[in-house]
């Protein structure tokens, strides 16, 4: 799979970031926004506390992470900043779809919410996210950030989240942005920017990010296409895109673009890895690590 295409690209710098600075905290958490994260199987809650974290890291004012019952009690002691919210399960300990019903008064009261770090059965996972899609669900500045299963079923819902469309942010790797093109991956500067246009979503892929204007047909340059200019190799380590989801997700509930929080993010996600390489090696650090890289990152960017 090639890198570069030719699709122009603004290079993600710190001097792009500062000259499109993030929203004043405020002087109250409610002010810095809300995040509702929705996965953790009972196999894999690790997941969620890993995003919520970074959510946290990031900015974020108030924290729900809702996971399979079972793993509730423990992630609660595990991240006493969030609230936690136990779902129903299957014998397997996999969320069930009929979860939704259990995440409407959080749902409303959410900025942002990201659905899949965790999750681990397609079919639950389809169901449930047609339930949470429905009419009504989401406000008109509220986003929802997708990563890990929430992807690699997406495209057989395209019809059932029309809803979303205009709201949505999509963290694939380089297999889900397969799954989501329903191809091979060729070239992933024009791919990502495929995928943006496909479901009327931002996407930040492998650094490479895109937000396109949908028009019908596509126009030419109808897509803006940015690339992340920093980033170390020990980035592909377990747990690694959980945080940059989470990352992007407190970005934009404190009140960022959805196009901003996922330059902002991915930026931020890959400086952590390359200060974590200078000092630790590479690979050899931990995902759990990157997320206190981000506070000093962004009092460094966003000053």
């Amino acid at each position: 799979m090639s890198v570069r295409g030719d699709l122009p690209a603004i290079p993600v710098t710190p001097t792009l970031l500062r000259n499109w600075p993030l929203p004043p905290t405020g002087s109250g958490k409610l002010e810095r926004g809300t995040v509702l994260v929705i996965g953790g199987s009972r196999k894999t809650p690790g997941a969620v506390l890993l995003a919520g974290t970074a959510a946290l890291r990031a900015g974020a004012g108030r924290l729900t992470l809702a996971v399979a019952e079972s793993t509730a009690v423990a992630l609660a002691v595990a991240v006493p900043e969030a609230g936690v919210i136990g779902l129903p399960e299957t014998s397997s300990g996999s969320v069930r779809s009929t979860a939704h019903e259990a995440l409407q008064p959080e749902l409303e009261a959410a900025d942002a919410v990201l659905i899949g770090p965790g999750l681990d059965d397609p079919d639950e996972t389809a169901q449930l996210l047609r339930n949470l899609s429905g009419k009504g669900r989401i406000r008109e500045d509220q986003a929802i950030v997708l990563d890990a299963y929430a992807l690699g079923i997406l495209k057989q819902l395209l019809p059932d989240i029309q809803p979303w469309a205009g709201h949505l942010i999509l963290t694939p790797n380089p297999t889900e942005l397969g799954l989501l093109l329903g191809r091979d991956p060729e070239d992933i500067r024009n791919d990502v920017a495929e995928v943006s246009g496909m479901y009327h979503a931002v996407v930040s892929c492998q650094g490479v990010i895109a937000q396109s204007r949908n028009t019908d047909p596509p126009e030419t340059g109808s897509t803006t296409c940015w690339e992340i200019t920093t980033g170390s190799g020990g980035l592909g380590t377990s747990g690694s895109g959980d945080v940059l989801a989470g990352t992007i997700a407190g970005l934009r509930a404190r009140g960022t673009t959805d196009a901003q929080a996922a330059c902002w993010g991915s930026h931020l996600h890959a400086a952590a890895g390359d200060r974590l390489a200078s000092r630790k090696g590479s690979p050899g650090y931990l995902a759990r690590e990157l997320a206190d890289e981000l506070p000093p990152l962004v009092m460094e960017l966003n000053t």
